[in-house]
This record gives structure tokens, sequence and C-alpha cells, in this order.
């Protein structure tokens, strides 16, 4: 398991070691600054996956710091304020911070806020790596790529026009599943399928481009009477 590394920004030199070695207690690689301008620093040099960061602090404080980090990364941030005042808490919140915690605060309470943030910043970015994932697809030596929008065959470019890429891509996010001429027409052109000669057009494109021989097609398979489909490989 990744250990996860926290930032703590913190003018008073007390409270910033007790929230280290209270961290580094729990298995948290930590990392320290005194002000908004140390903890941007921090940042520069260190992949962090939380921070915690005091209001009040001299040179920059810390929700001048919240606005600028924000600009870049999506880490939890929670804030410590010595003021209780709703307007200072709707303002760290509203500059980008996910939590706010009230000095003085019990050591505990604040491990279980960073606890949960963290679990809940691990899903997210589980959630964000597995949906770049679905946007490339491979079907044996075929692979589509949904953000450069590329075909590659055997590891070797194919150019498709626009319609092409869509029917493949159709096609390919749905594996063995077979789609009537008339379906594929309605998804790609979202309206009701008139003449769908057009889609047998671009399915022989598709295939001369994709297969090594288009008479005896490897992925793109006709199912007589009843459609197209890509072959699960």
């Amino acid at each position: 398991m990744e250990t996860y590394h926290i930032l703590v920004v913190e003018d008073d030199k007390e409270i910033r070691e007790g929230i280290e070695i209270y961290l580094k207690n729990q298995g948290y690689l930590v990392f320290l600054a005194a002000d908004g301008i140390e903890g941007l620093e921090v940042l520069k040099k260190e992949k962090i996956h939380l921070a915690i960061i005091d209001v009040m602090m001299p040179r920059m404080d810390g929700i001048t710091m919240v606005m600028k980090l924000r600009q870049q990364y999506d880490f939890p941030v929670i804030m410590l304020s010595a003021k209780s005042e709703e307007v200072d808490k709707i303002m760290g919140l509203n500059m980008g911070a996910d939590d706010y915690v009230t000095k003085p605060f019990m050591l505990l309470e604040l491990l279980a806020r960073v606890n949960s943030h963290l679990r809940r910043y691990a899903k997210f970015l589980a959630a964000v790596e597995k949906q770049s994932d679905e946007r490339i697809h491979i079907i044996g030596g075929l692979e589509l790529n949904e953000d450069t929008v590329e075909v590659n065959v055997d590891g070797k470019p194919v150019k498709m026009t626009p319609m092409e890429f869509k029917i493949l891509l159709l096609m390919m996010k749905n594996p063995g599943r077979v789609f009537s001429a008339d379906e594929i027409y309605e998804r790609i052109w979202n309206e009701k399928a008139v003449n769908t000669d057009t889609i047998m057009v671009h399915v022989r494109n598709i295939r001369e481009k994709i297969e090594i021989n288009p008479k005896d097609p490897k992925y793109l398979k006709v199912v007589w009477g009843v459609g197209y489909k890509i072959e699960k490989q």
C-alpha cells in the first residue's frame, strides 16, 4: 500500500511538530512548512496527498495558499483556525478547502478527518484511473484510443473517418454484441434510421482498414439477417 504524504503548514512550531509526531506514528510521511510561501515550495518538490493548513500565518495566509494550490492540485485540504467565526469558515471552504478544524482541537479528531479524506481521495484517484483506462479499448491486435482518436492494428496506425471511428468505438465498447444497421445508425447519427445503406458502406470501409483479409474477417463480423459485431478475442 502506498504511504500517504501529508503537508502541515502552520506557523506555531509546537502545534506543527505535535501534528507531525502524531501523523508519523500513524505511518504517514509528513512535510512541514511555517507559512503559505514555504508550503507552496514543498508542493513543487513533493507529491502530496493531503494538506493541513492554518488560516492565520505571516507572509502568506492559509486562504491565499489554498487559492493558489487549487489552480494545480485537487488533493484534500483541511484548514485550521483559532477563530470560530462562520465568515472565516465559509471563506476557507469557498476558496477550495474540504474541511475545517477549529483550535484548540483534539489530535484524534484531526486524525479521523485526515483518514476520512484520504479514503475518499483514494477512491477518487482510483475512479479517475479507471476512467482513463476505459478510454482505451483493446481487442486482440486492435486498439482504439478515445482521447487521441487513434486506431492501431497490430501496432500500426490506421486512418479512420470520424463516422468510421464512431461506429468502431460503439462496437468495441460492446464486444460480442450484435448491432443492427438501424441501431448503429440511430446511435451514431442520433436520429431515426431512414437509409441504412450508408452503414453497410462504412462497415465495409472499416473492414478494409482493420482486417488482414477483409473477406475472412477476424474482428468485424456480419451476423446474417441481424447485423454486425466485433468478435471477442
